[in-house]
């Protein structure tokens, strides 16, 4: 059968896939569509399990808001280079999964890579004839879903695009405070939402450090016993989010600056850190 332009063309509309990929496999399937496709899914499978050692320091984060403001996705997508995340192929490969993300919500990366996309095939199918398009190791790094039945869903993406955020609210704030909020999380990057998120494991090694401090030694104990009651207070105040100094008037915490209303979960997700 001869390799026609337009044949090449359906094969590259249907997988994405180069245009001179697109040629050969159709030349060594006799011009046969769908043994082409999976001629290229096969490839792309040989291509992602050469690459997938190769670090990935770079990529991008995305967010997207559904459901009237009353949910939304989050997703880091790990890559080896700048160069790669800036391609229009690897911006629809975010908003995909990101949609998928929203209208599914898997609990992790690892459930997301099981999944059927909506056009047929896992997520897993799907990334590797990504990576075998477009020539480096990518990987989904984190995904989250969040919804606000009774308040608003916010998000925020740095300028750099590899830092994001998404917030979940009970009640209603104006658009200018949820958009604060969101920077804020990004800027002061906490460990939690209440005390109740840092662990015993994080809060005996800090106390660890402070007893061993030259502040405390020789002190006496009920000194002692104030100090590190001092140092426990700022540090909640450092690392959970409803204690921290908000982030447009440090003279009040996040929980007095969202008045009634009260942040019910959120997720920040950073490439590169």
């Amino acid at each position: 059968m001869a390799i026609t332009a337009t044949l090449v063309r359906e094969l590259r509309d249907k997988t994405g896939a180069a245009m001179m990929d697109c040629k050969k496999a159709l030349e060594a399937t006799a011009g046969d569509l769908e043994a082409a496709v999976d001629h290229l899914r096969k490839a792309g499978l040989k291509t992602a399990e050469k690459k997938a050692s190769r670090d990935t320091g770079d990529g991008r984060v995305l967010a997207v808001i559904g459901d009237g403001n009353k949910a939304g996705s989050l997703i880091a997508v790990a890559c080896e280079t700048d160069f790669v995340a800036k391609t229009p192929d690897f911006g629809k490969m975010l908003d995909d999964l990101s949609a998928h993300v929203l209208a599914e919500g898997p609990a992790d990366a690892e459930t997301l890579y099981g999944q059927t996309m909506a056009g047929g095939g896992t997520v897993d199918e799907y990334m590797k004839l990504v990576i075998g398009k477009l020539g480096e190791n990518i990987r989904v790094a984190n995904v989250g879903r969040l919804e606000a039945p009774d308040g608003m869903v916010g998000s925020y993406i740095h300028h750099n695009d590899k830092v994001g955020v998404l917030v979940a609210i009970a009640g209603e704030v104006d658009e200018a405070t949820l958009k604060d909020l969101c920077l804020h999380i990004a800027f002061h990057n906490p460990k939690g939402l209440s005390r109740e998120d840092i662990s015993a494991e994080v809060l005996e090694r800090e106390m660890g450090v402070w007893k061993e401090s030259d502040q405390l030694k020789g002190k006496p104990e009920n000194i002692q016993e104030k100090i590190i009651e001092g140092k426990l207070k700022s540090f909640y105040a450092e690392s959970v989010l409803v204690e921290q100094p908000w982030v447009k008037d440090d003279k009040q915490s996040v929980a007095q600056a969202l008045g009634k209303a009260s942040v019910t979960s959120f997720l920040r997700f950073e490439i590169g850190a």
